[in-house]
């Protein structure tokens, strides 16, 4: 569903820390470093896992699976689309 090194990388576009992605997933900060602590996919609860990836859907960024169509291949994480960074919540992506 989705890796610590997607997480890392999701928050580095969007020019969060991990406190800020808490929040804006609605989960406590230590579900986020543990999650990101992990290697390979993040495993936990379902419905924690659903809402951080919702997060980041709704700040604009998307999630590459295993199997989605990307030009370099394997996984990754994108901008949905260019532009002027938008505001988040109360966090301003850098």
């Amino acid at each position: 569903m989705i890796t610590s090194f997607q997480m890392r990388a999701a928050r580095a576009l969007l020019g969060i820390d991990q406190r800020a992605l808490a929040e804006l997933a609605g989960v406590s900060l230590p579900t986020i470093q543990r999650m990101e602590a992990s290697t390979g996919n993040v495993r936990g609860v379902v419905e924690t896992l659903m809402k951080v990836v919702e997060a980041f859907d709704r700040a604009g960024v998307e999630l590459i699976g295993e199997q989605a169509r990307s030009e370099g291949g394997g996984r990754g994480v994108r901008l949905k689309e260019p532009g002027p960074p938008r505001r988040v919540g109360s966090v301003i992506p850098q």
